[in-house]
Order: structure tokens, then C-alpha cells, then sequence
């Protein structure tokens, strides 16, 4: 490999990801090409008979041809852009999409008019959805529950480098299992809150258990019909965690089982937004009006796909304690 250089090896990677069937062959190249080298693109077009190191020539190579099996090329990177923000991402989370901005997008106009707003986000992942709104909000507080111990760790880092931290809870939970634990939330919340200004619920359940209230539930779940896994692409059914993807049999299963226990853990008028398959909207707005919410929309992405739908809780006395 004595002598490579930049134009050298960029072709050399490019050549390889074409036969391996990646679609962005050319970009994918070039952007492993940006991450090894610490080049720009502006450089590369100027100095692109530049010779590189063996040692570079060689980790370029290795991960190309871990592209060239299919690992998303985030997984190589643990580099993800969302919502103007770098995340980062590994194996045990599903890499950001830019349909998912839709989803936080909306989040933000209906939080407009909350002032400090409390946010629970349900299968929280990589904390993309719930960083990014806090991000935009610096009033607001979040709480991120996933299942998965792994995920959470990244979540956690990203809140961390993002520098939202002290705004953000992550709880390991099955869906809404230790919710009832919740009581003061970060940090920031023990500090400040004072305990009858402290939004809270009674919820529903057998023992009665208090626990925080949230003015908007957010949640990407997963929601792959099981049977279809199988038919994605490479770079998802391999490497993206399998829970979550599979939303059982019709891919509608966690829809359903946070729609049912939504109204305990949000404040009248609270807010309750999904992420869809863009086959899901009506089946998704008919959960919702199942539950007793109202202003029920289906919202599309920039493909013009239906991609969000949103309800809110009826309004009623307050349960402030």
C-alpha cells in the first residue's frame, strides 16, 4: 500500500461497496474516506495526490469492507446527524432517521405554549427524540425509558455530550412497569422543584402509587409487523436491534399498550405523539379515539408519507397535589 493516495484509495472504495451492492456506493466511500483522514472534502479536491500512511490505507480498507457487509455505515462512524445535532450510535440502538424529525418537529409546536413542560419519552433509544426537543427547549425536562440497559448507556452519553444532562432522567423500564418510582426526576428537578408546585398523578393501579405527570408522551416504538423483518434491507434486519424493530404479529402491539395506560401519566390537556409506519395512521387515530383523546391528527413526512399522529388528554380539574 506504499505510495496510496487520496484519489487512490477513495476509488479503490468506491469500486469495492459497488460490488458489494451498496446503494450509495460513491458517498459511503467518501464519507469513511472524511473519518479516517480527518480531510475535508475542499482538501481532498485540492490535494488529492496527497500519499496517505499505511496505517491509514489500511483502517480505511478494513472498514470499508465492513460497509461492504452491510454494517450501516453509522455503526462504523458512531456518527448519526438528527435534527442538526450529532449523536452517537452503536449496535444496541437504531440509527436516527431523518422521517423521525417530523415526529420532533411536531413535539415542539404542540409544546409551544407550555411553559417548563415535562416530557416522557417511551422507548427512548439512542435519546435522539427527547435530547433534540431539549435542545430547542431549554425550559423543559425529560424522562427516557427504554428496556434495554445498552441503549440506555448511549442515551446517556449523547445527553451527556449534548450537554442536557442535568434536564434528562433515563429509567430502564418495561413500557410504563417502574413509572410509579418516578417522583422528582433529574436532578435539576430535586434542586428547584418545590413539592406542591411538582406536577403529579394518582395513577391507576393497585397500590396506588403517585408518580410524575408529563405534558406530552412521545414515542417512536418499534412497530415492524414480525413477519416483515425479514423483508428489509441488510443494513436493518442484521444490525439494527431486533426490539427495536418487531412490533408483533401486526406491528401494532406497543401502540396499543401505551395508548391504554397514557391518560394515568399525563396532565389534562397533555399531549400523547407517535411515530408510525406509513401504513399505521388510521389504525394508530382509532387507538387514540378508542382512549378517550381528542384533537386526533395524522401527520405526514416530507415524502408526504403519513408518519405522526398525535391526540391530546380532555381537559378536566386538575390533579396537582
Amino acid at each position: 500500500m506504499n505510495g496510496e493516495t487520496l484519489t487512490g484509495l477513495l476509488k479503490k472504495g468506491q469500486m469495492i461497496l459497488a460490488q458489494a451492492g451498496i446503494k450509495e456506493a460513491g458517498l459511503d466511500a467518501w464519507l469513511l474516506l472524511e473519518y479516517v483522514t480527518g480531510k475535508s472534502r475542499a482538501y481532498y479536491f485540492a490535494y488529492g495526490e496527497e500519499s496517505v500512511t499505511e496505517s491509514v490505507a489500511e483502517r480505511y480498507l478494513e472498514l470499508i469492507s465492513r460497509r461492504a457487509g452491510h454494517i450501516p455505515l453509522q455503526h462504523l462512524t458512531h456518527q448519526a446527524f438528527f435534527m442538526g445535532h450529532e449523536f452517537y450510535v452503536d449496535k444496541n440502538v437504531l440509527v436516527p432517521r431523518q422521517d423521525t424529525e417530523t415526529l420532533v418537529e411536531s413535539a415542539l409546536e404542540c409544546m409551544k405554549a407550555v411553559k417548563n413542560p415535562y416530557i416522557l419519552d417511551m422507548c427512548t433509544g439512542s435519546g435522539c427524540i427527547l435530547i433534540s426537543i431539549l435542545k430547542e427547549r431549554a425550559d423543559a425536562h425529560g424522562t427516557g425509558v427504554d428496556l434495554s440497559d445498552e441503549a440506555l448507556k448511549v442515551a446517556v452519553r449523547n445527553a451527556r455530550t449534548l450537554e442536557v444532562a442535568e434536564h434528562v432522567e433515563f429509567v430502564q423500564s418495561n413500557l410504563f412497569s417502574e413509572m410509579q418510582n418516578i417522583v422528582y426526576g433529574t436532578e435539576y428537578m430535586k434542586r428547584t422543584a418545590v413539592k406542591d408546585t411538582v406536577k403529579m398523578t394518582e395513577c391507576e393501579n393497585s397500590n396506588r402509587n403517585y408518580s410524575r405527570a408529563y405534558d406530552m408522551i412521545i414515542s417512536n416504538p418499534p412497530y415492524i409487523p414480525t413477519a416483515e423483518i425479514e423483508d428489509l434491507m441488510d443494513e436493518v434486519k442484521l444490525h439494527d436491534p431486533r426490539m427495536a424493530l418487531d412490533g408483533m404479529e401486526d406491528g401494532l402491539y406497543f401502540y396499543r399498550a401505551i395508548t391504554k395506560q397514557a391518560q394515568d401519566h399525563l396532565v389534562p390537556g397533555g399531549w400523547l405523539l407517535y411515530e408510525i409506519g406509513c401504513s399505521q395512521g388510521e389504525d394508530v387515530a382509532a387507538l387514540l379515539r378508542k382512549y378517550k383523546f381528542e384533537d386526533i391528527e395524522i401527520r405526514q413526512d416530507l415524502a408526504g408519507l403519513d408518519r405522526v399522529v398525535l391526540g391530546r388528554k380532555k381537559l378536566q380539574e386538575d390533579k396537582y397535589v
